[in-house]
């Protein structure tokens, strides 16, 4: 199939809506990453998003919304869930909250009692999915396992003439996933990190969250309630090793002309300048966040790269999602300096 290019603005929305109300897929733009859409309510349509990605058919797919109201049309809206819908949405948060019998299928929910629902920040979206009438499900435009897009040229590199169209809103501000959080058990438990952390849940709820979230896969036999859980994640073809930026000056001895290193702009800054190739992850947590996976995704393409190296950062606030989606991609390998 051709895929069509679309901007965000009106005449192409309705076009890309009318494609999802013909069943076909359109990737959209999120703040977090390209999600790729299809009318959630039409079971033969979500089938194709499974195709097109090459995923997992037990792995749950998140219902993508324009408004909160939206989601009691599919679930049980708790009073907990409703005070983060209104104090992070439209963000990046994904709520988990039990489904109302007969609403979604099981091939949206993996065959759970449960959905996972998030209201994205970017207005493009929300209007689509408005023009569409239906949520869309909304996992990452990208082949299940890779590293996620962040601009719709990733997208066109792994889904041209696999889907429908690509909406181009430009690069996504935020980088990494949104945080899941599940509201169908108590405490609230976060399932995945993100950009809304363990403790800003807290304080909004007012009470305490457990954060079970683990670099290492979900065992086969259970069925993963977010995606991201079981299955290898965020990973380039190519092995991929963290390091501690103050092994930097021991990575620099040790690294071959075929290796790649991404880090932090002071990181890099104690390397032989044009000793390897390099991508600046900017200066901080978000730029880092931003950066990661589309720095993956560069030197995976590359012919004369044949090792990537990137810098760990330390567990606050959104490092904390960083670190995650490193660890799975790098399969929890690790520099050791000598």
């Amino acid at each position: 199939m051709e895929t069509q290019a679309f901007k965000p603005e009106l005449a192409d929305l309705k076009k890309a809506a009318q494609l999802i109300d013909d069943g076909e897929l359109v990737a959209f733009p999120t703040e977090t990453v390209y999600g790729l859409g299809a009318d959630a309510t039409n079971p033969a349509a979500v089938k194709k998003v499974f195709e097109a990605k090459g995923r997992p058919a037990d792995n749950p797919l998140i219902v993508t919304v324009a408004d909160p109201e939206q989601v009691a049309d599919f679930a049980q809206v708790s009073a907990a869930a409703q005070v983060l819908m209104d104090h992070f949405w439209p963000g990046s948060l994904t709520i988990i909250l039990p489904t109302k019998p007969k609403h979604l299928d099981d091939v949206v929910t993996g065959g759970l009692p449960t959905a996972a629902f998030r209201l994205p920040d970017n207005q493009a979206t929300q209007e689509l999915i408005k023009l569409a009438g239906v949520p869309l499900v909304g996992p990452s435009a990208n082949t299940s396992g890779k590293p996620s897009p962040t601009t719709a040229a990733h997208v066109w590199h792994d889904m041209d003439r696999k889907i429908a169209g690509i909406i181009d809103d430009g690069p996504t501000t935020v980088g990494v996933e949104s945080t899941v959080v599940d509201l169908s058990v108590s405490p609230a438990t976060i399932l995945r990190t993100g950009a809304v952390t363990e403790e800003e849940l807290e304080q909004v709820l007012d009470e305490p969250v457990i954060d079970v979230t683990q670099p290492t896969a979900v065992d086969d036999a259970v069925h993963p309630k977010a995606p991201g859980m079981k299955y290898r994640h965020y990973a380039p073809d190519k092995p991929v090793v963290m390091f501690d930026p103050l092994d930097a000056g021991e990575l620099a001895k040790a690294v071959q002309d075929s290796d790649a290193i991404m880090a932090l702009d002071d990181t890099l800054a104690q390397l032989p300048a044009g000793q390897t190739q390099t991508w600046s992850l900017g200066k901080d947590y978000q730029s880092a966040s931003e950066q990661l996976f589309a720095g993956l995704r560069y030197f995976d393409d590359r012919a004369d790269v044949q090792r990537i190296y990137v810098e760990r950062l330390p567990e606050i606030g959104l490092g904390r999602a960083y670190n995650n989606r490193l660890a799975k991609a790098s399969g929890n390998q690790f520099f050791q300096a000598d």
